[in-house]
């Protein structure tokens, strides 16, 4: 009986310190997210500006490079989507596809949103113009994920595994 309860002991200290680590590894998720996210649209902005492709095509190029898959999957759904809609329309539909999958806030999503406003408006020389805009303004979300990463990813790995002792020293 006492093997028992020293086995139920370790299995909730060990499930705290998981839950833990699992909320703390969002935080790095959505930093890493942000971060693809922003080499795919300069990749996305150079091949606008050097191939002169329609934006389907480019979108199709840009969602088969190998980064992260669901990022990925925004590009290919956008690009699919551009068929019976507009670029806003279709961006904003891969978007709540994907979103469930995906590390990021509101507040990244809203982000991502505007670039669908302006793609596929304006000519070649606009487009890079709004995409550097963009680009700043997702530097920015960019910077924040990571504040809130280097501040919130140990604190979450600290309190999982304080609240697992608590528990358990409150059992014993």
């Amino acid at each position: 009986m006492e093997f028992l309860r020293y086995v139920f002991l370790i299995a909730v200290l060990t499930g705290s310190t998981s839950i833990g680590f699992l909320i703390s590894i969002e935080y790095k998720n959505r930093a890493i997210e942000l971060r693809c996210f922003s080499n795919l649209i300069n990749i996305l902005q150079n091949k606008i500006k050097f191939t002169h492709k329609p934006l389907c095509d480019v979108l199709e190029e840009v969602s088969n490079i190998k980064t992260n898959a669901r990022i990925s999957q925004i590009f290919k759904k956008t690009a699919k989507n551009l068929e019976n809609q507009t670029c806003e329309e279709a961006l904003n539909q891969a978007i709540k596809e994907e979103k469930f999958f995906l590390n990021l806030k509101v507040e990244d999503i809203e982000l991502i949103k505007t670039l669908g406003a302006v793609l596929g408006k304006t000519d070649i020389d606009g487009q890079m113009s709004e995409i550097n805009q963009f680009n700043v303004l997702l530097e920015n979300q960019i910077r924040k994920a990571e504040q809130e990463q280097l501040k919130n990813e140990k604190m979450y790995k600290s309190l999982g595994t304080i609240v697992g002792l608590v528990i358990v020293i409150i059992l014993i």
